[in-house]
C-alpha cells in the first residue's frame, strides 16, 4: 500500500465497538475493577487487558476474582463459568460486594438504559411504573452495590435523547442523587465515591465537582459538539477546552471480532459508523 492509499484507508466500525475501545483506553493498569458479568463493559476491560494493560484486575459482579481467560471465547461465554477460567477465587455476589464496601474496588464499569444529569441511572424498566411499565428490563443485578460503593464508576451509554434524560423513570443505581452536597453520604454510601466518568461512541463526560453535574468533557473525531447536545434529553455543562478521543484501531477491532465477541453477536448489532483510520474524521 503506498503512503497516499494508507492516508485515505477507512475503518468501518459499530457504536458498540467504539464505546469499547473508547473505554479500553482509559482502563488503568494495576487497578482493581468491578465489573458487571457480561455484555460490552466486561468487554472493554478484556479489551484493555489483552493489548493495553495486561497487569489490570477485575472482579465480576457474580463473584469471580481475576478470572484470566483464554481466547478467543467461544460465543457467548461471557457470564458463563469458562469465562471465570483461572481466577484467583470464585466466591459469590454478597462477599464481593462487601469486599467494594471495605474500600477494596478502584472502579466500577457498568452500562446503563437511562441516565440523568447527576448520573442516576436506570436498568429496570421503561415507561408506566414499577408495578405496571410499559417495558421491562433485566434489572440492576450488582450494578447498585458497584454504583454505591466503589471509588469511581464509569457507565458506558448509546448516546441518544431517549436515553440520556431529565429525570429516569427508575434510579436502578445511584449516582449523585438531587446533585446537593453530600446526597450520597446521606443516603449511607461511602464518602468520596460516585461516578466519574459516561462514555459514549461520540463524547465522554466527567462530573463537576461542585454541582456534580454531567460535563461533556471530550469529542469522538467524526462529530462536533453540537451533534452531541444535539442527541441528549438535557443539556450538559460543557467543559472550556474538549479533548479529542482516540481512534480505535484496526488492532483493536480485530481483537475484537476474532478473540473478544466472534461473529459479533453482541457487537455488530450497533450503529455503523465508517471513518479515516488516520484521523478519526468521518469519511463518505
Amino acid at each position: 500500500m503506498t503512503e497516499s492509499e494508507a492516508d485515505r484507508a477507512t475503518l468501518s466500525l459499530t457504536d458498540i465497538e467504539a464505546t469499547i475501545c473508547h473505554i479500553a483506553h482509559i482502563i488503568e493498569e494495576d487497578k482493581l475493577y468491578f465489573v458487571q458479568m457480561a455484555g460490552a463493559p466486561l468487554m472493554a476491560l478484556l479489551l484493555a487487558k489483552r493489548l493495553h494493560t495486561p497487569g489490570v484486575g477485575y472482579v465480576v459482579e457474580e463473584g469471580a476474582v481475576s478470572p484470566d481467560p483464554s481466547f478467543p471465547l467461544p460465543r457467548m461465554m461471557l457470564g458463563a463459568s469458562r469465562s471465570h477460567y483461572r481466577a484467583v477465587q470464585w466466591t459469590g455476589m454478597n462477599v464481593v460486594d462487601a469486599h467494594a464496601a471495605l474500600g477494596f474496588m478502584d472502579y466500577g464499569l457498568l452500562a446503563a438504559l437511562q441516565i440523568d444529569r447527576f448520573g442516576n441511572f436506570n436498568s429496570t424498566h421503561i415507561g408506566g411504573t414499577f408495578d405496571q411499565p410499559e417495558r421491562r428490563f433485566g434489572g440492576p443485578g450488582g450494578a447498585t452495590e458497584i454504583a454505591s460503593q466503589c471509588w469511581r464508576t464509569i457507565i458506558m451509554t448509546k448516546l441518544q435523547k431517549r436515553k440520556f434524560v431529565e429525570k429516569v423513570d427508575f434510579v436502578s443505581s445511584p449516582g449523585y442523587l438531587d446533585g446537593t452536597p453530600g446526597a450520597r453520604e446521606r443516603a449511607g454510601m461511602p464518602s468520596g465515591t460516585g461516578p466519574w466518568r459516561v462514555v459514549t461512541a461520540e463524547a465522554t463526560f466527567d462530573f463537576d465537582e461542585d454541582s456534580r453535574q454531567m460535563r461533556l468533557i471530550a469529542l469522538a473525531p467524526w462529530t462536533t459538539k453540537e451533534e452531541v447536545l444535539e442527541k441528549m434529553g438535557f443539556e450538559p455543562l460543557v467543559a472550556d477546552k474538549l479533548e479529542s478521543m482516540r481512534v480505535p484501531s484496526e488492532e483493536e477491532l480485530n481483537a475484537i471480532r476474532a478473540e473478544i465477541d466472534p461473529g459479533g453477536f453482541s457487537t455488530g448489532r450497533g450503529e455503523w459508523i465508517t471513518i479515516d483510520a488516520a484521523t478519526g474524521n468521518k469519511a463518505g
